[in-house]
């Protein structure tokens, strides 16, 4: 049995919607840090781990050419980079 035509949109939808997702989600950490000049309460490890986490997955993206995982994964590190940024910039820890 073949896929049918709306299998590959829904397939589509579903990845669309996870990537929009996964970028946004850093939104509001960085709101908040921006806001309260703050990130005491972000831990360093785990964005120093999500930052290469994300490196990691573009490496995997280019080797195998598939620009929608380059491409998602870019637009993460950039969000995740920023909230670690900002982290740097306003712990005050340090």
């Amino acid at each position: 049995m073949g896929p049918t035509l709306a299998a590959p949109l829904v397939v589509s939808a579903i990845g669309t919607a996870a990537a929009l997702l996964s970028i946004t989600s850093f939104a509001p950490q960085i709101v908040k840090i921006w806001r309260e000049k703050d990130a005491s309460s972000v831990s360093l490890r785990t964005y120093v781990v999500t930052v290469a986490g994300f490196s990691c997955w573009i490496a995997y993206g280019v080797l195998i050419e598939a620009w929608p995982v380059i491409a998602s994964n870019t637009a993460c590190l950039l969000m995740s980079g920023a909230v670690l940024a900002l982290k740097w910039r306003f712990d005050r820890k340090g």
